[in-house]
């Protein structure tokens, strides 16, 4: 356990580069983006809305900074490890992926965007 601390606390300092103090915030800020586009996705419930939550939580996680960047990757990849081991399907799976990064990267989440999505999301 501590060994997995130190090596967490030191994953934090190294990915900040010099402004490591505002990391930690910045990935609990990411890790609350990410939840909110989960929050928003299943309040949604609409059909074919899945790769415009998981670009929009990328997005705005990664906007908060490095910390937050990291907080969304972690949450993204994890989410797909476990989900692709249920018996989801590779293809989807990729898709997820790929509008991960492409929110991650600073593209528009709209471009995922279904039609008739209410406009509060």
């Amino acid at each position: 356990m501590k060994l997995l601390l130190a090596g967490l606390v030191l994953t934090l300092i190294v990915g900040a580069q010099a402004q490591w103090y505002h990391f930690p915030g910045e990935a609990v800020q990411g890790a609350k983006d990410m939840w909110r586009a989960y929050d928003d996705m299943k309040d949604a419930n609409w059909k074919n809305s899945d790769k415009y939550f998981h670009a929009r939580g990328n997005y705005d996680a990664a906007r908060r900074g490095p910390g937050g960047r990291w907080a969304a990757t972690v949450i993204s990849d994890g989410r797909e490890r476990v989900q692709g081991s249920s018996g989801r399907g590779h293809e989807d799976s990729a898709a997820d992926q790929e509008a991960n990064r492409w929110g991650r990267n600073g593209g528009d989440p709209n471009r995922y965007r279904p039609n008739g999505l209410p406009r509060k999301y």
